[in-house]
């Protein structure tokens, strides 16, 4: 130790941070103490300077903190930089980062020229840009290339009219230009192409504006089968087109029929319907008629001595007059006339086997003295009778106030004006 040695020592415990806390802007300092790794600016520490990517070291590269309280010697970092590239005849460049270290500088010619020699140029960690100058040469090129895809048939996705079509977008190739924009003009890949013939094109143009195009045919078929005949006494319900692939058809009976056979029938991808043909057939009891309308209609149920009562006819005017205002209320009338042998049922035209007119009067004690009416909910459940005529806005009042729910009461509202 020398003579100084034990009083910088007492000087050094004494402030530890004996000189300031050295930096270096775009750099880095690593500074070694001997009191340790947490002291960086203590008597004798001694720091290594070195700087970012792109930028020199100017200075001292090692520094140490001395007695005088002062760092042996500075150091900064300055940007390196290549040297401004000279512009080309007949052309132009443009920078990624002007002419820093790593900069790309891409070059392009004007049109009716095409590059010869390297088309970019990188400004290395030295200072010196990669490669060598190119030249823009006036010789005429040839236009690019472009090839499309081949055309194509797709059939349509099940229950659907349109096919999902992908492919891969054409490249386009030129003599004279590294970088080409291919435009593709109509409907893109991964997309949903209707029915039909649909026409796909692609156009390049190159910087001398020669132009390239191609094009191909996207052909959608949709599979169908034949027309479904709707069931005698009966309708259909199909989805999506009616008969395309993957369409269901339900069948449906009117009033006073019932399902025979299956209930829905699938266009099939070979054009055929699955299964067979169902049949609306005569209902031949009162319960087989009331699963009919279970959850879905309210019966009216309106019975008279014969057709010349004068309480059934002036009712039946009534109902007539009001049919629109009973849909809307999902309400289907059922008349039960006359006496056996003569007795007759029917829901409007359709005539009700007897074995279902006397079912109806067993089940809900519906005489055939005196005219009445008898009023089930959808459940089929006796809500009111009456035995005198009812005018339809008394029927109408009675049925909105206690048989409606919350969403019937605000889809009659919103059709109110529709029966006017």
């Amino acid at each position: 130790m020398d003579k100084y040695g034990m009083a910088f020592s007492m000087e050094g415990d004494k402030y530890p941070y004996w000189c300031h806390s050295p930096s270096l802007t775009n750099g880095e300092v690593n500074c070694v103490s001997p009191r340790g790794k947490n002291y960086r600016s203590t008597l004798g520490t001694r720091c290594e300077m070195t700087c970012d990517r792109g930028y020199r070291l100017l200075g001292k590269s090692s520094i140490q903190c001395l007695a005088s309280r002062r760092w042996s010697g500075t150091a900064y970092c300055r940007q390196i930089r290549c040297h401004v590239l000279p512009l080309i005849y007949h052309g132009r460049y443009t920078c990624t980062n002007g002419f820093a270290v790593d900069s790309r500088c891409e070059f392009t010619c004007d049109p009716g020229y095409r590059i010869e020699g390297e088309h970019s140029r990188t400004c290395l960690h030295g200072g010196t840009w990669s490669g060598v100058e190119p030249v823009c040469s006036g010789t005429y090129h040839e236009p690019p290339k472009i090839k499309c895809p081949l055309s194509r048939v797709k059939f349509a996705e099940p229950g659907k009219l349109t096919a999902r079509v992908s492919w891969d977008p054409p490249v386009a190739t030129d003599t004279a230009d590294k970088m080409l924009d291919v435009i593709l003009v109509g409907q893109a890949p991964d997309t949903h192409f209707k029915e039909g013939a649909n026409i796909i094109r692609y156009k390049v143009y190159d910087q001398a504006r020669n132009r390239a195009a191609c094009k191909f045919i996207i052909r959608v078929e949709v599979k169908r089968c034949s027309e479904l005949p709707p069931p005698l006494h009966g309708y259909l319900t199909c989805s999506s087109d009616g008969n395309n692939y993957g369409a269901v058809c339900d069948y449906h009976c009117e009033g006073g029929h019932e399902r025979k056979g299956i209930s829905s029938r699938v266009c099939q991808f070979q054009g055929t319907w699955s299964g067979g043909p169902a049949e609306c057939v005569h209902v031949k009891t009162a319960s087989a008629l009331l699963d009919q309308f279970y959850e879905k209609r309210r019966l009216l149920i309106l019975s008279a001595p014969d057709i010349t009562d004068q309480q059934y006819k002036l009712q039946n005017i009534m109902i007539q007059k009001s049919d629109c205002g009973f849909d809307l209320r999902h309400v289907t009338v059922i008349e039960l006339l006359d006496s056996p042998p003569r007795e007759t049922g029917r829901i409007k035209e359709k005539q009700l086997a007897a074995e279902v007119i006397e079912g109806l009067r067993q089940a809900f004690r519906i005489t055939r003295s005196y005219f009445s009416m008898v009023l089930l909910d959808k459940h089929g459940v006796d809500r009111e009778r009456f035995i005198t005529t009812m005018t339809s806005d008394e029927l109408f009042s009675y049925i909105d106030n206690y048989l409606l729910d919350e969403a019937e009461r605000e889809r009659l509202e919103l059709h109110r004006d529709f029966c006017d």
